[in-house]
């Protein structure tokens, strides 16, 4: 069986060096000749032709160019993630649109109207609304952005609003700050309709991000069965084969659906409970061609 793993060209760092090495490596143990090819390699070439001959029989997509996904598609690949997942979740704004049509329990969440970049917001009354209905502190949040390096923590109106300048026409949402999940959570790693790995992570320097990038820390963590429930619920919602899902604790230790990551990290989940998810998302994708 031959497979591509498709990875940006432009992206090199020694962490998803490292994911990709697990990747291949999981392959190599289920029979499978993994390829490794980037968006720069495959470029998208119109009108197209469909698939012929010896292509891959499966794409494994670890980018988020989500026009290549789709072309790809559209020329008779099986792709996993497909290209409507990883935008859905690529974009944080949608990923909330689409599962509270669903009825998936998350923080309160305001979408900032859009704007164009050579005009930025010119008028920023919409604001008002927003400290009205969240209050403070609350957090703001870049659309597209990793490893919680764009998401902010604004303590009353005059932070919010200059926040929102310094960010001009980036889109971005508002949301409601769970008070009683600061510096905590849980990420979750969906595969097929199973989590298979799970990591409580922590921050003890006082931010109210827990990511590992920024400084939290980790355990190995026995999610509960509401917890689980919600995650894959919330991962076949967004159409995902596999996913890692960030979980808040809300007043009552309720779970609360943070974000959801289509290509998610899963390094550090193997270095906290000894699982790797690689394995588990060749099986799973074994299972559906």
């Amino acid at each position: 069986m031959l497979a591509w793993l498709i990875v940006n060209e432009f992206l090199e760092s020694k962490k998803f060096n490292e994911i990709h090495k697990y990747i291949y490596e999981a392959a190599k143990r289920q029979g499978i000749d993994l390829e490794q090819k980037t968006n720069a390699q495959l470029l998208i070439d119109l009108p197209f032709k469909e698939k012929t001959g010896s292509s891959a029989d499966f794409i494994l997509f670890w980018d988020k160019d989500v026009r290549l996904a789709k072309y790809l598609e559209m020329k008779g690949y099986k792709v996993f993630n497909s290209s409507d997942s990883i935008y859905a979740c690529d974009d944080k704004s949608k990923t909330h649109i689409l599962l509270a049509g669903a009825g998936i329990v998350m923080p309160r969440t305001i979408i900032a109207p859009m704007t164009y970049n050579n005009i930025g917001y010119t008028n920023t009354g919409f604001l008002d609304e927003v400290a009205d209905k969240l209050g403070f502190p609350l957090v703001v949040k870049e659309c597209f952005g990793s490893f919680g390096q764009q998401v902010y923590l604004v303590n009353d109106f005059n932070e919010l609003t200059v926040k929102v300048k310094q960010l001009g026409a980036k889109p971005m949402l508002f949301q409601e700050y769970i008070r009683s999940s600061h510096g905590r959570d849980i990420r979750l790693q969906v595969v097929g309709d199973k989590v298979v790995a799970a990591m409580y992570r922590y921050s003890d320097n006082g931010d109210f991000r827990a990511n590992l990038t920024i400084g939290g820390k980790m355990k190995s963590y026995e999610p509960t069965k509401e917890q689980c429930d919600l995650a894959i619920k919330s991962c076949k919602i967004l159409g995902l084969d596999f996913a890692g899902v960030d979980i808040l604790f809300g007043k009552d230790e309720e779970p609360m659906v943070c974000e959801v990551n289509s290509n998610a990290h899963f390094k550090n989940i193997y270095d906290c409970t000894g699982v790797n998810v690689a394995d588990a998302i060749i099986n799973h994708i074994k299972s559906r061609l």
